[in-house]
């Protein structure tokens, strides 16, 4: 069995966040890095999703009965296990939570 080599990083030169990732995933535009960040946007929506559910007194089986879809779905969701559509997270806030819902690009 071949193990990888631990490798270590220079974190000498680390003034802020956006070198910080850098150094642990590489620059921007990097397959290492676009992963950490797709992954990372699916934890954020997971996270604000759980919190809002909450919020609204709502259990994840009583969310999925209001938009049409399962429980287990919402909870991939949850988990930051699941792809989502955009349609489909409109509906989760938007008819299942009752809140609205704004996308930035930036």
């Amino acid at each position: 069995m071949k193990r990888n080599k631990l490798v270590e990083k220079d974190y000498s030169n680390v003034t802020n966040f956006e070198e910080l990732l850098d150094v642990e995933y590489g620059k921007s535009g990097t397959e290492v890095r676009d992963d950490f960040e797709y992954t990372a946007q699916l934890f954020i929506i997971a996270e604000k999703l759980k919190e809002c559910r909450k919020l609204a007194k709502l259990t994840q089986e009583e969310l999925a009965l209001k938009i049409g879809t399962k429980k287990s779905y919402i909870s991939r969701i949850e988990k930051a296990k699941a792809d989502i559509q955009i349609s489909t997270l409109f509906k989760i806030f938007e008819k299942g939570l009752g809140m609205n819902l704004a996308i930035k690009f930036s």
